[in-house]
Formats: C-alpha cells, structure tokens, sequence
C-alpha cells in the first residue's frame, strides 16, 4: 500500500458496543486508524448520511446477519478523500474527492477515517459537495433500483408510466420524485403538508397530504391507474394498493414486513398480474453510483439536506433519523 500523506495512528470515531440503547448507546472513542488491504482505498473523510438502515441495525432488526461484529461503527454512505490505496486499485488516486459506499457488513462512516472498496468508490465531481455525495448510496440508489423495478428507463427509451411515491419527502423519496421524472414518468406523491411545495417543486405532478381523506385513499388526483409504486413508508396493505394499478402494476416496497414477504410469494405462486415486490436488499454497483453522481454535476438530480452535525454531535443526527421527520438527508460532517 501507497500512502503519500501522513496520517495518524488514531483517529475519532462513534461506534456501538451491544444492540439496543438508541442514542444513548452511541459512545464516543479512539480508535486505530484502518489500513487499506488488496483492491481498498483509505479515505479522509469529510461526510457521511445517517439512514434509517443504520439504527435498524443497532436496534438488531438485521441479527444475526448485522452487526457482524461489536463494537461496530456504523453507516455507509460517506464522503471523502483518498489518502491511501491498496494493491490491485486502479483508477483512484491520493486525492481524488470521492463518494464511496461502504461494506455494511464492516461499517466505518462515523469516523474521520475509513476504508472502502474501489469497486463502490467513484470521483465525486468538483461542483459537488461532500455532503451532497454523501447522500446518494443508499437513499437515490434505492430509489434507482425501485424505479428500474417497476420498468423505468433513463435511456429515453422508457415508456410514460405513471408512479406513486409514498412519503415522498424523505431521504429516498426525494431522489424518487426526481429520478422518475428524468425517466419521463407522471409522478404522483404523498407526504406531510408542511413538505408539499418542496415534493412539487422537485417535479411530482400531483402532490397529496397523508394526513388528509383523500390523501390517505392513494388515489390520483386526475384518475389515473399506477403502473408503478415506490412504497418508502409503512402501515398500508396490499389491499389499499390493488385496486389503484393498472394490469400489470407493481408496488416496490422498500420496507417489507413479514406479510408483504409472504403476498409475494403469493404472487409469485399464482401467476398475478399485478404484484407486491419486496426490495430486501440494494444492489448498487460502480456504473450506478457514476452515473448518480453525473446527475448532481449536470444538475438533474438534487440532494436535498434536512440538517448537518459535526462528528462530536453524531448522537442527535441518530435522534433525527429515528424521529422520522427529517425532510431529506441527515448529514455528519467530519470537521475537527
């Protein structure tokens, strides 16, 4: 390994030591810096987003798969500088500003350095911030991923299809609304009312209150039958979602529960027409991650930031994340 710039022995970083405990089992430490091993970058890092994925798995919603191991520094979506590079790596350099995801098998986010694969690492574009970076593994490549499901294209080959986001203000919703409308589709969105003009403003047609009847009926504004949901909530059935497809529609559930499982497999058994899918896990690879990061420099695609933390101040952007109001992305921002 190359390591062109010093760096410490030790670094800071938060981490936890058992599941369970929220914010207050977040502690607070030093730890020895990683060192980057075959086809791994070392990173400096300058951000990183909390999703709702990282206290899930703290929580022990994921056990025994997540944490594979304690203590565990959590979050993957990070942002930063190459300081070092593993053998086998080519294509990244000391230097380049980058956005990388990180093994969530490993962890690293909240720290001030880490390790990352090269195959999930890209050069971040000079018009982009770490922050903005930072926000786009998991949350626009989770949407990407939706949108492909329900037969989106980015190619302009795709045909006009019209979509449902369901809390379309949160971190993966907002890059919902707006990859679906570079796929040319009709996009009508739920959120709450204080978040309508942003959801509208990022390019969905028909914007719905949750709270309100007709928000909570699903039902478009103008009549039309969905080809498609990015389901990014809980507590809607099935049931509520059927009668609003048209043939062939399908509802991606990004948060599957035990009976959205068991209604694919039923769908799957039956032959249906129309379709509940489970999205359980994100395959992001380096040509989506690319291209993500191309729709921020040309100003296609927006990060939308809902508040930044310094390290030193991780535990109340855990808070946010677990609260689940947040409108857009949590970021923690590595400054001394």
């Amino acid at each position: 390994m190359t390591t062109p710039t010093a760096t410490p022995a030790k670094m800071r970083a938060v981490l936890y030591v058992a599941c369970g405990g929220g914010t207050a089992g977040l502690k607070h430490a030093q730890v020895l810096v990683p060192s980057a091993k075959r086809n791994e970058v070392l990173l400096k890092l300058q951000a990183a987003t909390v999703n709702p994925l990282d206290w899930k798995i703290q929580k022990g919603d994921l056990r025994p798969l997540l944490p594979r191991r304690l203590p565990f520094i959590p979050v993957p979506d990070v942002a930063g500088v190459v300081v070092g590079v593993g053998p086998g790596v080519n294509g990244l350099t000391a230097g380049d500003q980058v956005v990388a995801k990180l093994n969530s098998l490993n962890g690293g986010g909240l720290a001030e350095y880490t390790v990352a694969s090269a195959n999930l690492t890209v050069k971040r574009p000079a018009k982009v911030s770490a922050a903005e970076g930072a926000g786009l593994p998991i949350a626009a490549g989770t949407a990407l991923q939706a949108l492909r499901s329900i037969g989106s294209k980015f190619d302009g080959t795709g045909k006009p299809l019209n979509v449902l986001i369901t809390a379309a203000s949160g971190g993966v919703g907002l890059y919902a609304v707006q990859l679906a409308k570079l796929a040319n589709l009709h996009v009508t969105a739920t959120c709450g009312d204080r978040n309508m003009d942003l959801v509208k403003s990022l390019g969905a047609n028909e914007v719905m209150d949750y709270r309100t009847p007709e928000g909570a009926t699903l039902q478009s504004p103008s009549g039309r039958k969905y080809d498609g949901v990015v389901h990014c909530t809980v507590a809607v059935s099935w049931s509520s979602f059927q009668p609003l497809l048209s043939d062939g529609g399908r509802v991606v559930d990004i948060t599957p529960n035990l009976s959205a499982i068991l209604t694919y497999v039923l769908h799957r058994v039956t032959f249906s027409k129309k379709r509940l899918v489970p999205q359980l896990l994100l395959s992001l690879n380096k040509v989506d991650l690319e291209f993500l990061a191309g729709l921020l420099e040309e100003d296609k695609l927006k990060t939308v930031i809902d508040s930044r933390f310094p390290l030193s101040d991780a535990g109340k952007a855990w808070q946010s994340s677990i609260d689940g109001h947040a409108a857009g992305k949590i970021v923690v921002e590595m400054k001394s």
